[in-house]
Protein backbone atom coordinates (compact mmCIF):
# COMPACT_ATOMS: atom_id res chain seq x y z
CA UNK A 1 0.00 0.00 0.00
CA UNK A 2 1.54 3.64 -0.86
CA UNK A 3 1.39 6.83 1.10
CA UNK A 4 -1.21 9.31 -0.12
CA UNK A 5 1.15 12.68 -1.08
CA UNK A 6 0.13 15.92 -0.12
CA UNK A 7 -2.31 17.09 -2.94
CA UNK A 8 -2.50 20.33 -4.12
CA UNK A 9 -6.36 21.16 -4.57
CA UNK A 10 -6.64 20.23 -8.25
CA UNK A 11 -3.98 23.42 -9.18
CA UNK A 12 -2.10 23.53 -12.17
CA UNK A 13 1.60 24.33 -12.67
CA UNK A 14 4.19 25.38 -15.71
CA UNK A 15 7.73 24.28 -15.54
CA UNK A 16 10.55 27.06 -17.46
CA UNK A 17 13.68 25.75 -17.60
CA UNK A 18 16.13 28.38 -18.82
CA UNK A 19 19.63 26.76 -20.27
CA UNK A 20 21.20 27.73 -23.70
CA UNK A 21 22.82 24.26 -22.99
CA UNK A 22 19.28 22.54 -23.30
CA UNK A 23 18.14 24.26 -25.91
CA UNK A 24 21.04 23.84 -28.48
CA UNK A 25 20.72 20.04 -27.44
CA UNK A 26 23.73 19.78 -25.52
CA UNK A 27 22.57 19.24 -22.75
CA UNK A 28 19.26 17.22 -21.11
CA UNK A 29 17.18 19.48 -18.85
CA UNK A 30 17.25 17.10 -15.61
CA UNK A 31 16.39 19.95 -13.68
CA UNK A 32 12.81 20.79 -15.69
CA UNK A 33 11.79 16.68 -15.45
CA UNK A 34 12.93 16.54 -11.72
CA UNK A 35 10.74 19.93 -10.59
CA UNK A 36 7.52 18.47 -13.27
CA UNK A 37 8.10 14.91 -11.54
CA UNK A 38 8.06 16.76 -7.93
CA UNK A 39 5.07 18.99 -8.50
CA UNK A 40 3.21 15.80 -10.12
CA UNK A 41 3.89 13.60 -7.03
CA UNK A 42 2.30 16.80 -4.89
CA UNK A 43 -0.99 16.96 -6.78
CA UNK A 44 -0.28 19.38 -9.01
CA UNK A 45 -1.33 18.79 -13.15
CA UNK A 46 2.05 19.87 -15.07
CA UNK A 47 0.25 21.04 -18.16
CA UNK A 48 3.63 22.90 -19.56
CA UNK A 49 6.48 22.58 -20.05
CA UNK A 50 8.75 24.94 -21.77
CA UNK A 51 13.08 25.61 -22.40
CA UNK A 52 14.13 29.14 -23.36
CA UNK A 53 17.89 30.27 -23.38
CA UNK A 54 19.17 32.43 -21.46
CA UNK A 55 18.36 35.62 -21.85
CA UNK A 56 16.38 38.64 -19.81
CA UNK A 57 14.49 39.23 -23.37
CA UNK A 58 13.45 35.59 -23.53
CA UNK A 59 12.82 34.77 -20.30
CA UNK A 60 10.29 37.39 -19.47
CA UNK A 61 8.43 36.71 -22.60
CA UNK A 62 8.18 33.31 -21.78
CA UNK A 63 7.03 33.68 -18.03
CA UNK A 64 4.42 36.44 -19.44
CA UNK A 65 2.77 33.78 -21.86
CA UNK A 66 3.12 31.57 -19.53
CA UNK A 67 1.69 33.84 -16.61
CA UNK A 68 -1.09 35.15 -18.74
CA UNK A 69 -4.84 34.08 -17.65
CA UNK A 70 -3.18 31.39 -15.63
CA UNK A 71 -3.73 30.93 -11.84
CA UNK A 72 -1.37 28.11 -10.89
CA UNK A 73 2.56 27.72 -10.40
CA UNK A 74 5.22 28.53 -12.47
CA UNK A 75 8.52 27.05 -11.45
CA UNK A 76 11.76 28.37 -13.75
CA UNK A 77 15.10 26.04 -13.03
CA UNK A 78 18.07 27.65 -14.48
CA UNK A 79 19.70 31.34 -14.89
CA UNK A 80 20.14 32.22 -10.85
CA UNK A 81 23.60 31.73 -10.57
CA UNK A 82 26.88 34.54 -10.87
CA UNK A 83 27.57 33.79 -14.87
CA UNK A 84 27.39 35.95 -17.25
CA UNK A 85 23.76 34.78 -18.55
CA UNK A 86 22.21 34.05 -15.37
CA UNK A 87 19.54 36.65 -16.32
CA UNK A 88 16.81 34.58 -15.12
CA UNK A 89 16.13 36.96 -11.96
CA UNK A 90 16.16 40.22 -13.55
CA UNK A 91 14.03 39.05 -16.05
CA UNK A 92 11.36 37.71 -13.72
CA UNK A 93 11.30 40.87 -11.82
CA UNK A 94 10.64 42.62 -15.15
CA UNK A 95 7.25 41.30 -15.15
CA UNK A 96 6.09 40.57 -11.70
CA UNK A 97 2.99 42.29 -10.74
CA UNK A 98 4.46 41.98 -6.70
CA UNK A 99 7.28 40.26 -5.10
CA UNK A 100 6.97 37.33 -2.78
CA UNK A 101 10.84 37.75 -0.76
CA UNK A 102 9.64 35.52 1.64
CA UNK A 103 9.40 32.55 -0.42
CA UNK A 104 12.35 33.12 -1.78
CA UNK A 105 14.33 33.60 1.52
CA UNK A 106 13.19 30.40 2.67
CA UNK A 107 14.59 28.72 -0.48
CA UNK A 108 17.66 30.09 -0.12
CA UNK A 109 17.58 29.19 3.41
CA UNK A 110 17.43 25.68 2.76
CA UNK A 111 20.71 24.63 1.94
CA UNK A 112 24.55 26.86 2.23
CA UNK A 113 24.66 26.62 -1.46
CA UNK A 114 21.18 28.34 -1.93
CA UNK A 115 23.03 31.70 -0.61
CA UNK A 116 24.50 31.82 -4.26
CA UNK A 117 21.33 31.64 -5.58
CA UNK A 118 19.64 35.06 -6.40
CA UNK A 119 16.49 33.51 -7.68
CA UNK A 120 12.67 35.70 -6.90
CA UNK A 121 9.34 34.51 -6.21
CA UNK A 122 6.26 36.80 -7.28
CA UNK A 123 3.35 36.98 -8.33
CA UNK A 124 2.51 38.01 -12.05
CA UNK A 125 -1.83 38.40 -12.64
CA UNK A 126 -3.06 35.24 -10.54
CA UNK A 127 0.56 33.13 -11.08
CA UNK A 128 3.30 32.36 -8.51
CA UNK A 129 6.49 32.30 -10.26
CA UNK A 130 9.33 30.52 -8.38
CA UNK A 131 12.70 30.69 -9.58
CA UNK A 132 15.36 27.60 -8.93
CA UNK A 133 18.60 27.53 -9.80
CA UNK A 134 19.36 25.09 -13.11
CA UNK A 135 21.33 22.13 -10.44
CA UNK A 136 18.68 18.81 -10.22
CA UNK A 137 19.37 18.48 -6.25
CA UNK A 138 19.11 22.65 -5.61
CA UNK A 139 16.27 23.28 -7.64
CA UNK A 140 14.14 19.88 -6.28
CA UNK A 141 15.36 21.32 -2.49
CA UNK A 142 14.53 24.79 -2.89
CA UNK A 143 10.92 23.91 -4.41
CA UNK A 144 10.32 21.53 -1.47
CA UNK A 145 10.90 23.71 1.23
CA UNK A 146 7.89 26.01 -0.03
CA UNK A 147 5.59 23.77 -1.73
CA UNK A 148 3.71 23.21 1.86
CA UNK A 149 2.25 26.77 1.10
CA UNK A 150 2.18 27.05 -2.57
CA UNK A 151 -1.55 25.69 -2.26
CA UNK A 152 -2.51 28.65 0.12
CA UNK A 153 -0.76 31.16 -1.89
CA UNK A 154 -2.65 30.13 -5.55
CA UNK A 155 -6.40 30.38 -3.53
CA UNK A 156 -5.39 33.50 -2.48
CA UNK A 157 -4.53 34.18 -5.75
CA UNK A 158 -7.66 32.62 -7.52
CA UNK A 159 -9.80 34.47 -5.26
CA UNK A 160 -10.25 32.22 -2.31
CA UNK A 161 -11.51 34.55 0.87
CA UNK A 162 -11.65 31.78 3.77
CA UNK A 163 -9.67 31.50 6.43
CA UNK A 164 -5.68 30.96 6.63
CA UNK A 165 -4.07 27.66 7.58
CA UNK A 166 -3.52 27.01 11.57
CA UNK A 167 -0.24 24.80 10.78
Amino acid sequence: MSETPETADGHQAKVLTVSDGVVAGVREDRSGAAIAELLATRGFEVIERRVVSDGVDEVSNALSYMAFGFNGVIVTTGGTGFGERDLTPEATKRILDRSAPGLAEAMRAVNPLGRLSRGVAGVRGAALILNTPGSTSGAVEMLESVIDVVDHALDLLGGASGGHPTS
